[in-house]
């Protein structure tokens, strides 16, 4: 009976046992056989865009490599140099009676002091060039940024010019429709038909043509991210996208003081100058100071000593003309790249300028015009007053039209694109640091 009993309990715990394992086992085979979630892309916003392109771009990550080297320059421009330890040892014998034979030896320990001026010439130099490094990370950044807002309106363009070529192929297709219909009642010459055939193909063939500009724009803005984007990605932008800019008069200045080639040169200058100081206070030795005992059977010997060079035969004329020449060097590219930046924006603003008027013109009244005429050759081909042809070249004068708008849309923005690269612009806020 009380084996029975036990045999009864056990049942009972393992049966209870199961009852808790089993449904978590469940849970978590559910959890390991279940498919990752798959998050949807969303459209990208030409800022997301430029930091994302600024995240993974490799050149960008080269660059910082470039500020990161120069950091450690100064650490290495203001390390001081090290003492030196000196053991010496023998053994003396005397050659005439008298002096007590045995062991000698010594230790000395010497130290270099350092030029100021040389020091402080040395350290500032090393300083002026992070300075320049970081100016040039900062270019890279601000051409990188630009080229992705060119890129993604490219892309734009590309897609709005493949929309307007597959409304022109939809309207070859219905015009090819109704000159089948006419041509099988007689109406018409089956010459029509032929024509109306060869621009369905043409109308066709632009249409791929346009959809294989945009695939090449979209991998073009891949590259660019170095692959960070899915080939499905899409952007939040529109080519009617307006952009306020200060006034010309404050750009000029702006840039001059902000672009990053400015910013670099700037700072490679007084690098220069700083190592003509460097040159010049080479001349003026350095002290090595040294002191030290000497032990031998008879005496101790307490011996300091300082060392130093006379500048007398060698006054560093050489290496002082070579690094003045550098700077007027430096300073000429600097001041031609100051000319040249102020061209590139002028040439920048009149570009949007020209831009911006010319898409007003198409959008008042050309465009208005052109399909105004389109719909009138198609009323008179329906009543028989005009032939396909006129129908035919009012359609390409309003496919000419639109695609000139597209690209006067474009050149805008790759205008202003072109102003936010000379002001050095690009998204800070998740810039490498």
């Amino acid at each position: 009976m009380k084996s029975r009993n036990l045999r009864a309990a056990f049942l009972y715990r393992a049966l209870l046992g199961l009852a808790v394992v089993l449904p978590l086992t469940s849970v978590v085979a559910d959890e390991l056989v279940s498919e990752p979630r798959v998050v949807p892309s969303m459209p990208l916003t030409i800022t997301n865009l430029q930091r994302l392109g600024l995240e993974a771009n490799g050149l960008i990550r080269a660059e910082q490599s470039k500020v990161d080297a120069a950091e450690a320059g100064v650490i290495s421009a203001g390390a001081y140099p090290n003492p030196e330890l000196e053991f010496v040892g023998g053994y003396n014998r005397s050659r005439a009676p008298g002096p007590i034979p045995g062991n000698s030896y010594g230790a000395f320990v010497s130290q270099q002091i350092e030029n100021p001026f040389l020091r402080i010439a040395r350290i500032g130099s090393a300083e002026a060039d992070v300075e320049a490094s970081q100016a040039g990370l900062d270019r890279v950044r601000a051409d990188l940024a630009a080229a992705l807002r060119v890129r993604a309106y490219e892309l734009l363009l590309r897609q709005e010019i493949a929309n307007v070529e597959s409304g022109v192929l939809d309207l070859m297709k219905e015009i090819r429709r109704r000159v089948k219909i006419s041509v099988e009642t007689g109406e018409t010459a089956r010459f029509e038909l032929i024509k109306a055939e060869a621009e369905v193909l043409t109308a066709e063939s632009r249409k791929e043509t346009a959809l294989l500009d945009a695939q090449r724009a979209r991998v073009a803005l891949i590259k660019l991210t170095a692959g960070a984007l899915k080939t499905d990605f899409e952007i939040s932008a529109s080519l009617l996208d307006q952009e306020q800019l200060p006034p010309l008069e404050v750009l000029r200045d702006e840039v001059q003081s902000v672009n990053p080639d400015v910013s670099r040169l700037q700072a490679e200058l007084n690098s220069a100058h700083l190592k003509v100081d460097q040159e010049r206070a080479a001349i003026i030795p350095s002290l090595q100071l040294k002191v030290g005992q000497q032990r031998d059977p008879e005496f101790y010997y307490n011996i300091a000593s300082l060392n130093l060079q006379i500048p007398l035969f060698d006054r560093r004329r050489g290496p002082i003309a070579a690094a003045v020449s550098e700077s007027e060097q430096v300073r000429e590219t600097l001041e031609y790249r100051r000319f040249e930046i102020s061209q590139l924006l002028e040439s920048s603003w009149q570009r949007m300028q020209i831009a911006e008027r010319k898409v007003e013109m198409f959008e008042t009244g050309i465009i208005n015009q052109a399909e105004s005429a389109l719909r009138v050759a198609q009323t008179a081909y329906r009543f028989g007053e005009r032939g396909l042809l006129d129908v035919l070249d009012a359609q390409r004068v309003l496919r000419s039209v639109r695609a000139d708008l597209l690209q006067a849309r474009f050149e805008f923005q790759s205008a202003v694109a072109e102003i936010h690269q000379l002001r050095g612009y690009y998204p800070k806020e998740h810039a490498l640091k």
